[in-house]
């Protein structure tokens, strides 16, 4: 639904409090959802859809943001959700900024709001929407908050943070001149203060520098996915860092300016498969040198060792094949295989398709790691069976 200024009044009004606490009761799963709705619309009438919507994206916001506090109190819109940084993120964010005045000048709902006050010397946010700022008003009463657009500076002499819309009624917007506001506008704006730009993390590397931008780029994971890229202007980046992964689970931190001294080779014993963040930040190289790893391909982000880093997960090799599905076929019966993993780089292949003709029927689980080796002449592709393992501690 669409959110009105008059639904955050009523939400944030003691009888709207006094309805979500009750409609909370509710379970509103699949399987009662049509009799749930149909008892709350009976009894709160044309305020019933608000009240739903906010009971449920409530539930959604917990494992979200759970981490910056209690966020069971708070009031979203879908989009505004959507796009809220996820906690671990903006907290990772927030210590970056760590004794900084900021001004959060897209601040929707306010969740960077919420990890910015503990760390920050002062905090301010606004927004444009309205509906949103009343939200933020409501989610962080202890911020300072006005209604301005960001194209339209209102702070002097502090960090300015940015979060443009990626997102219309559910859709992604993958061109950045389409952000709202759009990212060329931001930086133009900007140009010579310091900032904080969230982007997405498919976001063209090179078309941000052809906007001019020329600090660092960082890309940051959590919980297995990345997130986010970010882009950081020079007066806050680190001397001599033009690219940065941060991989939040395991707290490391792999940059442009380590080094890169990384062969190609051979498989090892096993095969490592990068954090996302590491391989959209063009880093592998970096880390493969730090954790005395090779590739198998130059141009390919699988890596090879006789060992795993702490905290990876690896894949021991059993033996590499050709990409042929009657050799595949029998070695996975060879195997005992029934539960198959497939991961592919570099080739052409749908994972499920061949998972469904190679038919695995056993009891075991194995993996499959399909990857170019090689270019021109020489070029070959092969398949690596391997016995996955948990991360390695």
């Amino acid at each position: 639904m669409t959110f009105g200024r008059d639904d955050v009044t009523y939400l944030t009004s003691d009888a709207g409090a006094a309805a979500l606490a009750e409609i909370a009761r509710y379970p509103l799963t699949d399987a009662s959802r049509l009799a749930d709705v149909a008892a709350i619309r009976d009894r709160f009438a044309e305020r019933g859809t608000a009240l739903i919507e906010t009971t449920l994206l409530r539930r959604k916001a917990v494992t979200k943001l759970g981490e910056l506090g209690d966020v069971s109190g708070w009031l979203f819109t879908d989009d505004a959700l959507q796009q809220a940084t996820a906690a671990p993120v903006a907290r990772h964010r927030a210590a970056r900024l760590a004794g900084a005045v900021v001004h959060d000048a897209t601040c929707s709902i306010g969740t960077e709001l919420a990890a910015l006050r503990s760390t920050a010397a002062v905090v301010i946010g606004t927004d444009i929407d309205e509906v949103r700022l009343a939200m933020a008003h409501h989610n962080v009463p202890d911020v300072a908050l006005c209604r301005a657009d960001a194209l339209h500076p209102v702070s002097r002499d502090a960090v300015v943070l940015l979060d443009p819309a990626r997102r219309s009624g559910g859709r992604r917007r993958f061109d950045p001149r389409a952000y709202v506001p759009p990212l060329d506008g931001l930086l133009d704006v900007y140009r010579g203060r310091p900032t904080v730009v969230k982007c997405a993390p498919g976001i063209d590397f090179d078309a941000v520098r052809q906007l001019g931008f020329d600090g660092e780029i960082e890309v940051t994971s959590a919980g297995g996915s990345v997130r986010e890229a970010c882009l950081w202007s020079p007066e806050l980046a680190e001397p001599g860092v033009r690219r940065r992964a941060c991989v939040l689970d395991r707290d490391e931190v792999v940059t442009d300016a380590d080094p890169d001294d990384c062969p190609a080779g051979p498989a090892g014993r096993w095969i490592v498969d990068p954090d996302g963040a590491i391989v959209r930040a063009g880093l592998v190289r970096h880390y493969a040198a730090r954790h005395g790893l090779w590739q198998l391909d130059p141009d390919i982000a699988y890596l090879s060792g006789d060992h795993v880093p702490a905290g990876v997960r690896g894949f021991e090799v059993l033996d590499e094949l050709p990409l042929r599905e009657k050799v595949l076929r029998h070695a996975l019966a060879q195997h005992d295989c029934g539960q198959l993993e497939i991961l592919v780089r570099g080739v052409d292949v749908d994972p499920d398709a061949l998972r469904r003709r190679l038919r695995p029927k056993g009891g075991s689980s194995l993996s499959l790691v399909i990857t170019r080796i090689g270019s021109g002449p020489g070029e070959r592709t092969s398949a690596f069976l391997c016995r996955p393992a948990a991360a390695v501690r």
